[in-house]
Parts: C-alpha cells; sequence; structure tokens
C-alpha cells in the first residue's frame, strides 16, 4: 500500500476585535465614599492664608469640583470629595496645591502642581547632608542663599525650579530630574564647594539634560 497523500490545511486569517471595557466612574473606584485630606498651616502662613484664599478656593472649588474649608479650631485646611468629583487623583492634587503655598511657594508657582502632572514637592534638611551646628550651620544657609539671594536665584533660574529656604529646611518645587540637579547643587554648597564651581557643574548638567530632550 502506498503511503496517502496528507492534506494541506490552509489557515483562514481569524479577524478577532479587541475587548472594549468602558471606563470606570469615579463613584466605583471609590466605592461612593468620600475623602478627606487635612493641611496643616503653620502660624506663619495664617495672614497670607486669608489674603489669597479666594485664589486657593476658585481652582480647588471650580477646576478640581472639591470643597475646602479652613478649620479654625484644628488651624487646618480640609479638602473633601463631593459627588461631582470626576477626577480620582484631584484630591491629590489638590492636597499638594495647599501644602506647597502651606510651606511659602507663591500661589503661582504652587498652582503648576494642579495643571502641570510631572512637577513635584520635595524637602529635606540641612542636617540630611552634613551634621552642622551654631555657626557652622548658619554660613551653610548664607552659602546657600548668597547675598541678597543671589545665589538661590541662579540656582532656581538655571534649574527651572523653585526654592525655599526655611531656616534649615529646603524645599524645591519642579520636575523630578529638575529637583536632582537644583538638590545637588545645594548638597554642594552644604559640604563646602565655592558658589562658582557649583555654577558651572550646574549649567555643564543643565545643558547636557536640554540637549537631550
Amino acid at each position: 500500500m502506498g503511503v496517502p497523500k496528507l492534506r494541506e490545511w490552509r489557515r483562514q486569517p481569524q479577524f478577532q476585535k479587541d475587548p472594549y471595557f468602558p471606563p470606570i466612574s469615579s463613584d466605583k473606584l471609590t466605592s461612593g465614599r468620600t475623602e478627606l485630606r487635612k493641611v496643616a498651616v503653620p502660624a506663619n502662613r495664617y495672614t497670607p492664608l486669608k489674603e489669597n484664599w479666594m485664589k486657593i478656593y476658585t481652582p480647588v472649588v471650580e477646576h478640581l469640583h472639591l470643597q475646602i474649608r479652613f478649620n479654625l479650631k484644628s488651624r487646618h485646611v480640609e479638602i473633601k470629595t463631593c459627588k461631582q468629583t470626576t477626577d480620582i487623583g484631584a484630591l491629590q492634587k489638590a492636597a499638594d496645591f495647599v501644602r506647597a503655598f502651606t510651606l511659602g511657594f507663591e500661589v503661582d508657582d504652587s498652582l503648576a502642581l494642579v495643571r502641570l502632572d510631572d512637577l513635584y514637592l520635595e524637602s529635606f534638611q540641612i542636617q540630611d547632608v552634613k551634621p552642622l551646628k551654631g555657626d557652622h550651620l548658619s554660613r551653610a544657609i548664607g552659602r546657600i542663599a548668597g547675598k541678597n539671594g543671589k545665589t538661590k536665584f541662579t540656582i532656581e533660574n538655571v534649574t527651572k525650579t523653585r526654592i525655599i529656604l526655611a531656616d534649615s529646611k529646603i524645599h524645591i518645587l519642579g520636575s523630578y530630574q529638575n529637583i536632582q540637579v537644583a538638590r545637588t547643587a545645594i548638597c554642594n554648597l552644604i559640604l563646602g564647594s565655592p558658589p562658582s564651581k557649583v555654577y558651572g557643574n550646574m549649567r555643564a548638567v543643565a545643558a547636557r539634560s536640554s540637549e537631550r530632550f
């Protein structure tokens, strides 16, 4: 008997539609519960908060669709979600916005945290870099600020960040990469590097990063 011939099967192309999943509403993501965030307000920011309250209230309520109030007893700004809240990340944006203002940033600079997604806020202390006390700590703060704030302004302009010096605490607002460049420059100043050398290194890093993108 001869070997039977094998039939050649040709596969027909199968067109399968991708599954479609409709977006989940914010009520289902949060299970219908209201979330609350509290931001403590230091005593030195009571008056600026009162003067700029409408600039803070308007974007939080009209754009993020949240509820906000200042609790006079606990001295906290309370932010809460409601039925009109559609963005699940709106509460975090509003909390970061208010926290940046309480740390000393201007309202317009803090508002960038609401409008842009790739901005962050980082805080650290001079003692985290080097344990300094007394006059050594004062000299380190002076090196960071510079004469009439020149050094701080130069770091802000080159790295496109905003910096707040609050005693031994340092707060930086900007993108992740720019924060890293500014933090490196500040750490070098704390460790004793001369400002001219820090300027050169900082500008070289900023130029490389701009060419990369």
